[in-house]
C-alpha cells in the first residue's frame, strides 16, 4: 500500500488549497481513506474520510463546511479541498487508508488508519 500526498504549501488566511493523495498497491474500492493532520505541540487530528466507492463521507466538526473530501476511482486518487483557511490549519497533512471498512467515520478519525503517507506541509499565514 502506498499513499503519496501533494498540494501543500503556503497560503494566506482565507485562501484555499487542494491536497491530493495518490494511492497504489491495493484495490481502491475496498478501502476507506482519510485525511489527518499533525500540528506542532498538538495531537493528531482526524479531518475527514471517505469510503472507497466515494458514496459516504464524514467530517470532523472543526472542518465541516470548509473542507471537502472527494475521490476519483478511475485514478485511485483522493482529494481534500480546503477553503477559508486559518492559521490554526497550519500542520502536516497526511493521507491514510484502511481495509477494515466496517466502522463509522468518527471511529476512523479518532483511531486512525493502518497505512499512512509521509505528509505534506500546509502553512497558513495571518
Amino acid at each position: 500500500v502506498q499513499l503519496v500526498e501533494s498540494g501543500g504549501g503556503l497560503v494566506q488566511t482565507g485562501g484555499s488549497l487542494r491536497l491530493s493523495c495518490a494511492t497504489s498497491g491495493f484495490t481502491f474500492g475496498d478501502y476507506a481513506i482519510g485525511w489527518f493532520r499533525l500540528a506542532p505541540g498538538k495531537e493528531r487530528e482526524g479531518l475527514s474520510c471517505i469510503n472507497g466507492g466515494g458514496r459516504r463521507t464524514y467530517y470532523a466538526d472543526t472542518v465541516k463546511g470548509r473542507f471537502t473530501i472527494s475521490s476519483d476511482n478511475a485514478k485511485n486518487m483522493v482529494y481534500l479541498q480546503m477553503n477559508n483557511l486559518e492559521p490554526e490549519d497550519t500542520a502536516v497533512y497526511y493521507c491514510a487508508a484502511t481495509e477494515d471498512i466496517y466502522h463509522t467515520g468518527s471511529y476512523y478519525l479518532v483511531r486512525g488508519m493502518d497505512y499512512w503517507g509521509k505528509g505534506t506541509q500546509v502553512t497558513v499565514s495571518s
